[in-house]
């Protein structure tokens, strides 16, 4: 049996809420791994550290045992496996990262989550993941030395910065030549490798006049296989030597006495094995840092061994160069639980992962607050930022999960309040099981699962999970009476609780959730139970022992319920995460199935896209929703492209919603909808209808809109505002910098004091309880009276001078008036810029790409761009120019130049 047979018999189990890989037999305690045979003993070790090393990749768990001895008392684990743990985590603390349990003849093995922060004195040398071999070595003196882990890191993270310096030249970029060519040109004439290798024959039993040293190595042909020894050898020596200064594998010289002994003629056919070795160099894994993907610089010559004058049989030189990247003697041996599976991380991911860091953008620092970085973040994590001028997540903690000294508090109590008097009996049943605890949280849901993107259960009353002192975190889920599918429910919600808490929020502590299933009798008999496996008892280092500690995981609980994909993705090509408001969460945390309907009002900059967004995917889940079965409605075709972009939803224009027809469609959300026009029907009232359609189960129809960005004077096809109930409002500004955000203020006013028509004054009344997020600074730059040409030319120099500062196309959007200018702009700009090298417009239905948008204020309505410029924001109904200033305003997060055209 192979070792990859061997591991196969790893299991995931699925009936806990954990990572739980079940190894099978082990032979433990130290006198019995003793007697194992060698064979056996090293088998049983690389599958329990195969198992150690996919937890602390994937956010921790338990590694089961079944003890294959029979000791009747509690057995160590054995100093053999011990160590190799200590290996794997790079420290002598095995209890930084391993805790053991001995339960009858199962014997646990708890796995914290990796994590650099654990080294704090270390963190920057700390690899990302954990692994058994890098399968890397660099070559000193006359030896391989492979690289753990740590060495790995620095080795890669050198060769990066290397490459970026060099840029397009990187070493190893001139060919390698003849083999004759040594790394060290100005020896080439004294140097005796240079006068050897310049034959193309050498004699049988003559000693080379040099030995092995740093760029030489000596090897003789084995007397088996020759093709097969060539192809096992060549993996060792050869990545050593490109990851180090180049030089020779010399194959048919004995390394003891230097002599040439070669390998005869009949043994080996010279073509075949110059093909042999040039095919296993080519298969060896590699990996590029510089631009131009440069090969594995290396030469192959068969030398001819000559007896008295007749050809014996070859000798082998194969020359490698220094590589610019990194070369491999195989993939990386790294494993990771993928969808219950354990897998082992190709090369590629391996050095993506291990090199993972947080962005690396001067205006990301400056106007963003870093929540979670991956620098002391486990495997899995994403970095985490928040607006500055808004709450931190600690803020946010205190805030919605307060934990208070001496108290154990129901949260929401709004929500406990109503689930109580809801349900006869349920307050009892919670008290009797939480009666035990004198300090925590106890947080209520109706659907932990949806809360956590998770399909809803129907036969659930309410979810509750309790953090509380002296203990792990407990998921509680009520249901009325039995059901077939109860516990695999809760086990499931937990577990993603977990693996998200750890994954997603950070967490870097001992973590696991205990799931228990609660009945809720009609004549209040209630019942528990913990489901059909048998709960595994966590040691005592996973029970919260203070305040700090509940704190910290109710951050990541933070992070896990109020993050979202942040638009800044997109710019700057990783995945980063925001986290909403407090305000934001409110309405997010409705309960849908009172509040079907809902008109949600926000300032400009205030979120509401994002929250459609988040609205969409809840319904998802909390409906068991197809994503076309969703419908989202605006009235432009940017806005509609950027949403459909998602998969989440089936998106249509007002235009295209009044033709259609929508059978399959369930519930609505309409977005921007201040701007929507009654011309082509009542696109409210079908809306409605569509929701409606079932009667006993309505669907939802959210509306967000802003009056203040009202783009036209005709009706919009909104009910009245006495109407419009019920109704939310957001009214903190969370988008623009802080010279925007005052210059749009002012042009609020302006539309507040002297609004269209078509706007309803009271709806306006909201932007006097405006809160504006502070802490960002920006860039207002206006200019009237200016020439076309002058123009063109500030954008084009303004724009040079940030992308030498590390800004690139796809911050900047250019704004127009009317799809008209878009076209008597893009010449004259094209032309300025031709001073820039990445000169590309493309209009607002394209965000994604590494481009400026050229296109209308109206089309650019809901999306954002860091730098705005807008050139001569007119219109032709005066009444709407302020509004058309807000939207144009709204649209820049850091930097707005607003351009005006001198009167003709």
């Amino acid at each position: 049996m192979n070792m990859e047979e061997h591991h196969s018999s790893l299991v995931v189990e699925s009936s806990y809420p954990d990572l739980v890989i079940n190894v099978g037999k082990v032979t433990l305690g130290e006198r019995n791994r003793k007697k194992l045979q060698k064979i056996q003993r090293e088998q049983e070790k690389a599958k329990v550290l195969k198992a150690a090393c996919a937890l602390l990749n994937s956010g921790g768990g338990v590694i089961q045992l079944e003890m294959a001895n029979n000791d009747e008392h509690p057995v160590e684990m054995g100093l053999d496996l011990e160590e190799s743990l200590r290996t794997l985590i790079l420290s002598s603390n095995l209890q930084a990262f391993f805790k053991t349990k001995q339960q009858g003849r199962c014997y646990y093995i708890f796995v914290k989550s990796w994590s650099s922060d654990t080294f704090p004195e270390d963190s920057s040398f700390t690899p990302r993941i954990c692994s058994l071999s890098s399968s890397l070595c660099r070559r000193s003196g006359t030896s391989v030395l492979p690289m753990d882990s740590r060495e790995a890191f620095r080795f890669l993270k050198t060769k990066k910065i290397n490459a970026k310096i060099l840029g397009k030249e990187p070493l190893g970029k001139k060919p390698f030549g003849k083999v004759v060519k040594v790394i060290h040109q100005d020896l080439r004439n004294s140097n005796p490798t240079y006068q050897v290798f310049q034959k193309d024959q050498l004699e049988y039993g003559e000693i080379v006049p040099f030995p092995e040293s740093q760029f030489m190595e000596f090897k003789q042909f084995s007397t088996k296989n020759i093709q097969e020894y060539v192809k096992n050898i060549i993996p060792r020596y050869i990545p050593a030597f490109a990851n180090t200064e180049g030089g020779y594998l010399c194959i048919g010289v004995d390394d003891g006495s230097k002599k040439v002994l070669g390998c005869a003629k009949e043994k080996v056919d010279r073509d075949s094995l110059k093909k042999k070795i040039e095919n296993t160099i080519y298969k060896l894994p590699c990996v590029h840092f510089c631009q131009s993907q440069c090969q594995i610089d290396f030469t192959v010559k068969i030398l001819d061994v000559l007896a008295e004058g007749e050809l014996y049989g070859y000798a082998c030189v194969i020359g490698v160069k220094p590589f610019c990247g990194a070369l491999f003697s195989e993939a990386p041996c790294s494993w990771m639980v993928k969808d219950k599976d354990i897998c082992k991380l190709a090369t590629q991911e391996w050095v993506g992962m291990v090199m993972d860091t947080d962005p690396d953008s001067t205006w990301l620092c400056k106007d963003f607050e870093s929540q979670l970085s991956l620098s002391s973040g486990p495997p899995l994590s994403r970095p985490v930022y928040s607006k500055k001028g808004l709450e931190h997540k600690k803020d946010l903690q205190r805030l919605l999960f307060p934990v208070l000294p001496g108290h154990l508090k129901y949260i929401p109590e709004s929500l406990w309040k109503e689930l109580s008097s809801q349900n006869e009996g349920l307050e009892e049943l919670i008290n009797r099981q939480i009666h035990s605890f004198s300090q925590g949280i106890l947080i209520l849901s109706r659907s932990w699962a949806v809360d956590l993107n998770l399909e809803e259960k129907q036969a659930v009353i309410c979810d509750a999970l309790l953090i509380a002192w002296d203990s792990p975190p407990i998921l509680y889920t009520i249901l009325r009476e039995q059901d077939a599918d109860e516990q695999s429910y809760c086990t499931s919600t937990a577990f993603t609780l977990k693996q998200k808490l750890v994954n997603m929020g950070g967490y870097s502590g001992n973590l696991c959730v205990i799931s228990k299933v609660l009945h809720l009798r009609p004549e209040s008999n209630a019942e528990s139970s913990e489901g059909a496996a048998s709960p595994i008892d966590y040691p005592r280092s996973y029970y919260f022992a203070n305040t700090q500690q509940m704190e910290a995981l109710l951050q990541s609980l933070v992070i896990v319920l109020l993050g979202f994909r942040s638009f800044l993705s997109d710019q700057l090509g990783c995945e980063v995460l925001n986290l909403l408001t407090a305000k934001q969460y409110e309405i997010f945390s409705k309960n849908l199935r009172k509040n079907k309907e809902l008109f949600i009002h926000g300032l400009p900059g205030s979120g509401k896209t994002i929250m459609a967004v988040k609205i969409m995917e809840k319904i998802r889940n909390m409906f068991h929703c197809e994503a076309n079965e969703i419908l989202y409605i605006c009235e432009n075709q940017p806005l509609r492209k950027f949403i459909s972009d998602k998969k989440i939803c089936h998106a249509v224009t007002r235009k295209t919603f009044m033709k259609d027809d929508f059978q399959k469609i369930q519930h609505i959300i309409v977005d921007e909808a201040q701007n929507f026009r009654s011309e082509d029907g009542d696109w409210y009232g079908k809306a409605k209808t569509i929701t409606q359609r079932d009667k006993d189960c309505p669907g939802i129809l959210w509306i967000f809109l802003d009056y203040f960005q009202t783009n036209h004077v005709e009706c919009s096809g909104l009910p009245a505002l006495s109407a419009q109930y019920p109704r939310e409002e957001l009214t903190r500004v969370v988008r623009n910098a802080h010279q925007i955000a005052e210059y749009l203020q002012s042009v609020l006013q302006e539309v507040r004091k002297n609004p269209p028509p078509n706007i309803p004054p009271g709806s306006l009344q909201m932007l006097l309880e405006a809160d504006w997020a502070q802490g960002v600074q920006g860039t207002l730059n206006t200019k009237d009276n200016l020439t076309l040409n002058e123009i063109v030319t500030h954008v084009a120099d303004t724009c040079k001078r940030l992308f030498e500062r590390g800004y690139s196309p796809k911050d900047v959007a250019v704004l127009v008036s009317t799809t008209k200018d878009v076209e008597c702009y893009k010449q004259e700009l094209l032309r300025a810029m031709r001073k820039i090298k990445v000169v590309r417009f493309t209009n607002a239905s394209d965000m994604s790409g590494d481009h400026i948008v050229l296109d209308s204020v109206r089309r650019f309505s809901g999306l954002e761009r860091n730098i705005v410029f807008g050139i001569h924001p007119e219109t032709v109904e005066p009444a709407l120019l302020h509004n058309i200033l807000v939207c144009l305003a709204s649209r820049a997060n850091q930097q707005l130049h607003i351009l005006w055209l001198r009167d003709v």
